[in-house]
């Protein structure tokens, strides 16, 4: 019976084969291992060899599985994977190829569209437009983000208290924010299934409020936001010229702090920073709680991708953690850009993830603030006064040397953290005397000549 069901299971292969390219095929579908099939319960277990695999075949192949599983195995038939997630130990989590049923992905029929008075008058049908891969399991905890976490976990479980409410979270693109907020929202409904949840951009609700204006049903757009026990607007500075929707919002927003409704704002500066949004709102968005997030330091960001590692199966030395924390700017999309690229080439060409691989996915993923060095700035100023470096460098007391040389030292003590003996010997090889003079000699000229400012 094991080999019959197996043997459907190769009619499967088969089939998809004929549906996609050689190297498709080759890529996702030949590494999947049959495990078993339960006749009692029709579930078929499939081994993949990564998490990335299966997140993979179930975004881009899900339908093309569905409809040649029920060819071959008959309808109805429960589909269930086997990841593995450390080949070393033989390490296996099993998963169902299911959404989770308690956050709805988003529907793009009225994305864009003006709630209207049917989307109040149903509290069961509002579609929370969370992303429910962003929960705080996977929101690692560290020095940058340590409040943020602990209140954002509060909140979820205690919505509507006053005390964070309403709960500002402000910090750089690419800190976490919108994981943060969202894991909120997850948590929140997991809590509380009942409450009505609702996460929404800053250019979203403008378009939908822009969407009410045309259609005359302004009140309609109102009253449907009035009716939401848990608001989360991202990106609200993008609100910074939009009068009439600030305007809006300051009614919704006072119905629902006045009614102890919980409200989560994401932005990424601080409401002292909101240039054009009047008084009456930046002070009711300062009365709660304000919770910078900032960018990880290098050990988050390690523990961030060890995290990922570990969630994905994928296997990475040390010393390629640490190159790749160290040189992606505190930004946790670009970890995760990266990641995706190293897993996306390990699976393709089946090889494995080095420091060669890693500083060439680097280059091309992230920018890399590379420190100012005194060569650098040799480079351009000998450019501005069209002198070599081996004038700067020789003994000639010629003025246009001079002052390139005075200028260079003067650049390098201020950019750069190098002491002045070592300033001077990368100059012309000059002791450290001769730095703090031409430090001295620039600066005065500074203060006295405005043409040599400009």
């Amino acid at each position: 019976m094991v080999n019959s069901h197996k043997a459907l299971w190769g009619k499967c292969l088969d089939l998809i084969r004929e549906n996609v390219t050689e190297q498709q095929f080759k890529t996702w579908f030949a590494p999947i291992v049959f495990e078993s099939f339960s006749a009692s319960t029709n579930t078929l277990l499939l081994q993949v060899p990564s998490h990335y695999a299966y997140e993979y075949l179930e975004q881009y192949y899900v339908g093309l599985l569905n409809k040649v599983l029920a060819r071959c195995f008959g309808a109805n038939v429960v589909l269930r994977y086997r990841i593995v997630t450390d080949q070393e130990h033989h390490l296996t989590q099993e998963v169902d190829a299911e959404q989770p049923a308690d956050i709805e992905p988003p529907r793009a029929a009225r994305a864009n569209q003006a709630p209207t008075t049917l989307d109040a008058a149903v509290p069961q049908g509002l579609n929370p437009q969370l992303n429910p891969r962003h929960t705080f399991s996977n929101f690692i905890e560290g020095d940058s983000n340590k409040l943020p976490r602990t209140v954002g976990i509060s909140i979820a479980e205690h919505p509507g208290k006053s005390t964070f409410n309403p709960f500002f979270i402000y910090g750089p693109s690419g800190c976490g924010k919108t994981h943060l907020v969202n894991a909120i929202g997850v948590r929140c409904k997991e809590l509380y299934p009942q409450k009505r949840v609702l996460y929404v951009s800053a250019r979203l609700f403008q378009v939908q409020f822009t969407d009410a204006v045309r259609q005359n049903r302004v009140n309609d757009f109102i009253n449907f936001y009035q009716t939401i026990d848990m608001l989360i607007v991202d990106d609200i500075q993008e609100w910074a010229t939009a009068v009439k929707t600030l305007d809006t919002f300051f009614h919704i927003f006072n119905h629902l702090f006045r009614n102890g409704k919980q409200i989560i704002l994401a932005s990424d500066r601080p409401p002292v920073d909101l240039q054009g949004m009047k008084d009456r709102l930046l002070t009711r968005f300062s009365c709660g709680l304000i919770a910078e997030l900032e960018k990880p330091n290098v050990q988050l960001c390690v523990d961030i991708l060890n995290s990922k590692c570990r969630r994905d199966g994928l296997k990475i030395p040390t010393d390629v953690i640490t190159f790749i924390a160290s040189t992606a700017n505190g930004s946790v999309r670009d970890l995760e850009g990266v990641i995706n690229s190293l897993l996306a080439y390990s699976v393709v060409y089946n090889c494995n993830i080095d420091m060669r691989l890693a500083e060439r996915v680097i280059k091309r993923a992230v920018k890399i603030d590379r420190p100012l060095t005194v060569d650098d700035i040799l480079e351009k100023v000998c450019a501005h006064f069209n002198v070599t470096t081996q004038n700067v460098f020789s003994r000639s007391r010629k003025r246009d040397y001079v002052l390139t040389r005075q200028i260079s030292m003067y650049f390098a003590q201020k950019y750069t953290k190098m002491p002045a003996s070592r300033i001077g010997q990368l100059i012309g090889n000059r002791d450290h005397s001769t730095v703090i003079l031409s430090c001295s000699t620039i600066e005065k000229r500074l203060k006295v000549d405005k043409a040599f400012v400009e």
